[in-house]
């Protein structure tokens, strides 16, 4: 029987001396979708790759006398090297100096040619070197490239161009035929308001002043624009434009792009532009994930802020990286880096939960029967809701996983996970053990906890696939039983089970001593900032003068500083050490934001989930214990309570509030 395929691609990343965790977050991503899918049986295709031409790596290597190829090729090692390191599993690795890669650029750009969609002009403009991007006066921002706030130089040339503006009406068309095709839904009101809606221009696809890039082969002074070479690979990599397209064949179209939110109107404007006018398929499916930021600022080598991922997974183990930033963050949305939120959840989640969870129920295992289960077997009504829960979280994973929202499918697996911890003082196996008519009870109970291990193991094998067969282990059992299916099954496991005590899977971290070591080792800063720790006692203070104010009234100018939008909650969990507060990731229409209130007295996360607020969207950011909240949800006081205004369900996520 003919499996159904599944073709997903991260972009080909811009080959850098300086990696850092930014560069692993969308391929760990990426890897964990490939992963899933192949689990479900699908014939899964996942490309990678680096993108290597350009004026900027020209640049960079002349300043090392080196030649350009020269230049990526020690750095395009050191990429892969990454990516073994992170266990991500692609079945492709495309670089754009690849030969056949070039030669299919070629053609590609000569059949837009032959068609008309490309004619020779001249280029007047701004170019930025570094997104390697052309901006017209008005894109500017401040007179800098409004992607990464850089310079731009001005640029003239003689260049060919390819009719984007031709393109504008289908695209927006095919956005409304096609709801889904870029998500967040954000970013496809980002795609139309921005750039389609102002005008598109005929964009510009060679270069003669320099060199460094594919030749355009029927007029060679010229290369190919490198976007348009980028972009390309993700046919050329399946053998599109060659004597064998059979890959192409199959895979094509692509059911997701993956990649990060500065790049998404290349992949939403100017890759389908092409591809309608090649007359080909377009992916199914472009999502735009949110950056890596730390301190409220996007990973950057120019600004000192990077953190070294290898540092990270020697200290910590790959898995647990994999986790945290599959965890951490809402995908799709930006989410703050710090090193007390990292440690955190390695001592909450793997070491406290997960970790003790299969410790304890082993070593109770090895103490009260040596190990090996007996058969005898007495059921309790206690146990129907943990088996109802256990089976039904596969199918919430699923869920969440089909919708790219892997913060909410690990959030189902820690469901169970916490549901079988709080089995265990439910039940409480220490007590059964002293009673030996109690013994067929006691052996009921550490079967039911060694089949929650064995479901959750399989779950998160698409996350932290190295943890998972260390688990399945300790229950005497193999990676051939890591199997989806298997997941949605009770009683699996053989009635006289024989545990097998494995290694320690995530000890416990000193939190206060990790994060001085942590910070020594990698020379960045990103946890709380003693000034921003007192904001609340400073924001109370404020308030408390501003009520003995003689005149409370401000005008409309005054009014019209505060910026109100409507944002929808896509997760919601406590603050740890912290009874009072909640953090709530936004989707506000803008690309999210994450804001910290003191609403936990009176709600619960999952009475948050899905609602509507308004937020103040302006204010300046804050760190309330240790977690940076940047804006405000609206609520009124009502005695001692507080009662957080909601808005209507239909109201779009980032409506201004007048």
């Amino acid at each position: 029987m003919k499996k159904d395929t599944f073709y997903i691609t991260t972009p080909i990343y811009y080959p850098s001396d300086k990696l850092h965790i930014g560069h692993a977050y969308c391929t760990v991503a990426a890897d964990a979708m490939a992963r899933y899918k192949r689990m479900q049986g699908y014939d899964v295709m996942f490309l990678t790759g680096t993108d290597e031409h350009g004026q900027k790596i020209e640049q960079k290597a002349q300043a090392k006398g080196v030649t350009p190829k020269q230049y990526v090729d020690d750095i395009v090692a050191g990429i892969k090297e990454l990516w073994r390191l992170f266990n991500i599993s692609n079945d492709r690795f495309i670089r754009t100096t690849d030969d056949y890669h070039e030669q299919a650029v070629q053609k590609i750009f000569r059949t837009l040619y032959e068609k008309g969609d490309i004619y020779k002009s001249h280029y007047e403009g701004w170019y930025c070197t570094p997104c390697e991007s052309f901006w017209t006066e008005t894109q500017l921002k401040d007179g800098k490239c409004p992607d990464c706030g850089r310079e731009v130089v001005r640029s003239e040339e003689e260049a060919y161009f390819f009719r984007l503006s031709k393109y504008a009406d289908r695209l927006v068309q095919y956005y409304k035929d096609h709801p889904g095709f870029i998500e967040p839904k954000s970013r496809e009101n980002e795609m139309i308001n921005n750039f389609i809606k102002p005008g598109l221009e005929d964009l510009c696809v060679s270069r003669t002043s320099f060199s460094w890039g594919v030749p355009v082969d029927f007029d060679p002074k010229h290369v190919v624009y490198v976007w348009i070479d980028a972009l390309s690979n993700y046919i050329t990599a399946m053998g599109y434009g060659s004597d064998d397209d059979s890959l192409y064949q199959k895979y094509w179209p692509a059911n997701i792009h993956l990649v990060g939110k500065e790049i998404v109107r290349f992949h939403t404007i100017i890759w389908p532009a092409i591809l309608m006018a090649l007359g080909l398929p377009l992916p199914k499916k472009v999502f735009g994930h949110g950056w890596l930021v730390i301190g409220g600022g996007k990973m950057s080598k120019s600004k000192g802020n990077v953190v070294d991922p290898v540092v990270l997974c020697n200290r910590y183990g790959v898995d647990a990286i994999r986790y945290f930033l599959l965890r951490e963050i809402p995908f799709g949305m930006d989410g703050n880096f710090t090193n007390e939120a990292l440690v955190s959840r390695i001592n909450a989640d793997l070491a406290n939960d997960l970790g003790n969870l299969v410790s304890r129920t082993c070593g109770m295992a090895d103490r009260y029967f040596g190990g090996t289960l007996p058969a005898d077997r007495e059921e309790d009504a206690l146990d129907d809701e943990l088996k109802s829960l256990a089976l039904e979280t596969r199918k919430n994973v699923e869920n969440f996983m089909d919708q790219m929202q892997f913060s909410n499918a690990l959030n189902e697996i820690w469901k169970l996970i916490s549901r079988t911890n709080k089995y265990i003082d439910e039940t409480m196996p220490w007590a059964l053990a002293k009673d030996e008519a109690k013994k067929a009870r006691l052996a009921t109970v550490l079967y039911n906890l060694a089949e929650c291990i064995r479901i959750a193991a399989i779950l998160i094998t698409p996350f932290m696939p190295s943890t998972s067969p260390k688990i399945l282990a300790t229950l005497g059992l193999g990676e051939k039983d890591l199997c989806w299916d298997k997941a949605g099954q009770w009683g699996l496991l053989p009635a006289q089970t024989t545990f097998h005590k494995g290694e320690n899977l995530f000890p416990r971290i000193d939190m206060a001593k990790e994060i001085a070591e942590l910070e020594a080792l990698t020379g960045v800063h990103t946890g709380s900032d003693a000034k921003a720790e007192v904001a609340p006692k400073a924001e109370k203070k404020q308030k408390e003068t501003s009520k003995t104010a003689p005149d409370g009234i401000i005008s409309i100018d005054d009014f019209a500083k505060v910026q109100l939008r409507a944002a929808k909650i896509i997760s919601c969990e406590p603050v740890p050490k912290s009874d009072k507060l909640l953090k709530l990731q936004l989707d506000d229409g803008m690309g999210g934001r994450q804001v910290v209130s003191g609403i936990a007295q009176w709600y619960t996360p999952d009475q948050m989930v899905g609602k509507t607020v308004a937020v103040v969207a302006n204010l300046k950011p804050a760190k309330l214990r240790g977690v940076v909240s940047e804006g405000m949800i609206l609520a009124a006081t009502v005695g001692d309570s507080a009662h957080v205004l909601f808005l209507d369900d239909d109201v779009p996520a980032g409506s201004e509030i007048r």
